[in-house]
């Protein structure tokens, strides 16, 4: 008995290693989501750039829209900024931002700074909204189709490449649908 008693820890250890390796080969992009086709969780929050407008779900409706969920604190973030203010000019989808767990005038100066992509940005100060997304951390990026359904979450920056390879068939699917009625 007194020998078993002496590999305990050392069985704990191996238990525990496995689930840790484990863990670390899970992909933290391809993270579920209990909302995908479900549509967007009911809000009113305001717009960043202007306190006194107030947002609501609707407002995000009618076209293929992408939620990009930014803050001026995530360094993930500001790589991707290009790439968004590239992917605004297209006319294929809408860009709305969710400016997470952020301030106020920080978040104005780094769009006026950097350049603003976004239709609007919602003003998510108290990360309500984005606990409600599921959220994890910044950027988050989300797909809703025409119909205000959730398709799809995305968790890291976007670039060419994620976008060629994550987005861009769901996209010309979402028009494929839109176009049938």
């Amino acid at each position: 008995m007194n020998k078993v008693i002496r590999f305990i820890p050392l069985i704990l250890f191996v238990l525990l290693a496995v689930v840790l390796y484990r863990g670390l080969s899970l992909n933290p992009e391809k993270l579920p989501s209990a909302l995908i086709g479900k549509p967007m969780p009911v809000f009113t929050l305001t717009k960043l750039k202007d306190q006194n407008t107030m947002l609501t779900a609707q407002d995000l409706t009618g076209d293929i829209v992408l939620v990009n969920v930014w803050a001026t604190w995530c360094p993930s973030c500001r790589y991707e900024h290009p790439y968004l203010l590239d992917l605004a000019k297209s006319d294929r989808i809408k860009l709305y931002g969710l400016n997470y767990k952020d301030e106020r005038d920080l978040a104005v100066q780094w769009l006026n700074q950097l350049g603003d992509p976004y239709e609007f940005s919602i003003f998510d100060e108290m990360g309500r909204l984005g606990l409600d997304l599921g959220v994890y951390a910044a950027p988050e990026t989300f797909v809703i189709d025409h119909q205000g359904i959730i398709r799809k979450r995305f968790a890291g920056p976007i670039d060419a490449k994620v976008w060629q390879e994550e987005f861009e068939p769901l996209i010309s699917q979402i028009e494929a649908e839109k176009a049938k009625g």
